[in-house]
């Protein structure tokens, strides 16, 4: 069986290197070519390849924001083209995520090849997951974590944290309050805390986390608990022990 390539590449000479060392691996069939994200991103809907070449930096979308719009279901194999530095390779090998590094080399390109094989023989493993955890740690460890990537039973979720407007405790589980949405992930409340640590959020409660930009007012009740109403009309109750690290956090804003 054929495996079904898109290479994805702004530089039309580096795409047409790729293509061209292809030529030589005849159970490779290439099915289209795209110089941005935006058009990786319709082609792998529309095509569902098996592999994707991958160039990180991409007009429009680059390589990771790709990967996150791709459907969990159904996410192909990926091998990045990068020129990324030695630290980020790392991260890459860590999470077992192949690449290629630029200049392209043929002998490292069968190499990456036929290591995708050995796992389409194997019956593959959680690509998509992969890919996720790898997006996560490259942002954490460079100090930029603008993500928050979360797994439960084969689902992954990435969100950037400014799109949660609250979060609650669901017995062994956590809710994450997303627009209209609700994400529900095995999860502690203070796993979840110290991952929003850095970001615009507060406790309110042992049982909920809330985005200080989504709060709308705050009202005092009785034994110095405060009414908390978001922006989205919830409500919820912040209790006395919380109230001051609250103050100082909106008081700083």
């Amino acid at each position: 069986m054929a495996i079904r390539t898109l290479i994805v590449d702004d530089e039309p000479l580096a795409r047409e290197r790729i293509a061209l060392l292809l030529e030589s691996e005849p159970d490779v069939e290439i099915i289209g070519e795209c110089g941005d994200g935006k058009s990786a991103a319709r082609a792998i809907k529309s095509k569902a390849p098996d592999l994707v070449f991958l160039d990180i930096q991409l007009p429009e979308m680059n390589g990771f924001e790709l990967i996150e719009s791709m459907h969990t279901g159904r996410a192909p194999s990926i091998i990045f083209v990068t020129a990324y530095d030695q630290f980020a390779l790392k991260a890459f090998k860590i999470h077992a995520v192949d690449y290629l590094l630029k200049p392209v080399e043929g002998a490292r390109l069968k190499e990456a090849l036929d290591h995708l094989r050995k796992q389409m023989r194997h019956g593959g493993d959680d690509v998509h997951g992969r890919l996720a955890e790898l997006i996560g740690d490259l942002e954490a460890q460079s100090g930029r974590a603008n993500r928050i990537v979360l797994r439960s039973d084969g689902e992954v979720l990435v969100l950037k944290p400014a799109e949660i407007d609250w979060v609650e405790s669901a017995g062994n589980y956590v809710c994450f309050h997303v627009g209209a949405e609700t994400h529900i992930f095995r999860e502690t409340m203070n796993q979840v805390e110290e991952r929003l640590h850095d970001h615009n959020f507060a406790r309110i409660h042992r049982s909920a986390i809330v985005n200080l930009d989504r709060i709308k007012r705050l009202k005092p009740t009785l034994y110095g608990d405060y009414s908390v109403e978001l922006r989205n009309g919830i409500k919820l109750t912040m209790s006395r022990s919380y109230r001051q690290e609250v103050f100082n956090k909106v008081g700083s804003k």
